[in-house]
């Protein structure tokens, strides 16, 4: 049973007439008679009395046909709402992003698009490295924010932020005055680390391995404010970006002097998966923006 044989059968249910229906539907009248016996057929019961060309709706018809209406006026709602919720100038938009940002850099980044399209609607979604990219590989959300570059050519990635890491002590500690520091100078020190599901604590792994020295990992914490608290109280050094939520009372940032210690953020999406009209535009704004 297709959608177009419902809608035939709807418009032959008003005219009882084939010849005028198929006139008022641009179609022919052998193709819609065809059309109407293959639902007879399929329903296994007649909807119509023949009376040479002109048909009266029966018990059966009658009984479809409240169904029928019912059906189309759903479908009818539906493609509204799609274009509702898709419209580039009034749609939603599903984006997902890491926890440390949802502190400063996504609320502004969503007041400054609204601002410009004020009909726009966000649905967030914020978390680890790992819920947010279930997010994406179960198509929940459109576009993700995240620190973490694709690790194949099945994304598309658009760099928005490239910021210093810093080596971070408490006002206490010995290094504390320092402006600048090699990281082999805190060989040995206590290092609070990062548990699982964090894209920076990879990063960090990953360039500590390449300078041939080991970080003494005393504590692991659920996410970077926690490693702040935790530097900050004393319980040993670390490595962070400078960002909003992360910048607490009692610690020194400390600049780094080995090149390439950043930490960069970016707009990450599938690149052959459907976005919706809304989501597309909010994509060239970014690429205008960051470009």
């Amino acid at each position: 049973m297709e959608l177009t044989q419902l809608e035939y059968f709807l418009e032959v249910a008003r005219m009882e007439h084939l010849t005028k229906a198929a006139e008022s539907l641009s179609v022919t009248q052998p193709a819609l008679s065809h059309s109407i016996s293959k639902l007879e057929v399929e329903l296994g019961v007649p909807l119509f009395e023949r009376k040479g060309r002109n048909l009266q709706i029966n018990r059966y018809g009658t009984m479809f046909a409240k169904r029928v209406e019912t059906i189309l006026k759903e479908v009818e709602r539906g493609k509204q709402e799609i274009e509702e919720y898709s419209n580039p100038d009034s749609g939603v938009i599903h984006l997902s992003y890491l926890n440390i940002l949802g502190v400063d850099f996504i609320p502004h980044l969503i007041r400054e698009y609204q601002q410009a399209n004020p009909k726009i609607t966000f649905k967030l979604t914020q978390g680890d490295k790992g819920l947010i990219l279930d997010g994406i590989e179960s198509g929940d959300s459109d576009l993700m924010i995240t620190s973490e570059r694709p690790v194949d050519d099945t994304y598309e990635w658009l760099l928005i932020l490239s910021l210093p890491l810093y080596l971070i002590v408490s006002s206490q500690h010995p290094l504390a005055n320092k402006e600048s520091i090699s990281l082999k100078e805190i060989t040995g020190e206590p290092f609070v680390g990062l548990k699982k599901n964090c894209t920076l604590k990879d990063s960090l792994l990953a360039r500590v391995h390449h300078m041939n020295f080991t970080l003494v990992s005393t504590y692991d914490a659920e996410d970077l404010p926690t490693v702040a608290g935790f530097v900050s109280a004393g319980l040993g050094v670390s490595v962070l970006p400078k960002t909003a939520g992360l910048e607490l009372k009692g610690l020194r940032w400390i600049k780094i002097e080995e090149k390439g210690w950043v930490w960069e953020v970016g707009l990450h999406y599938k690149k052959n998966r459907f976005l919706s009209p809304a989501a597309q535009k909010f994509v060239s704004y970014m690429q205008e923006k960051f470009n």
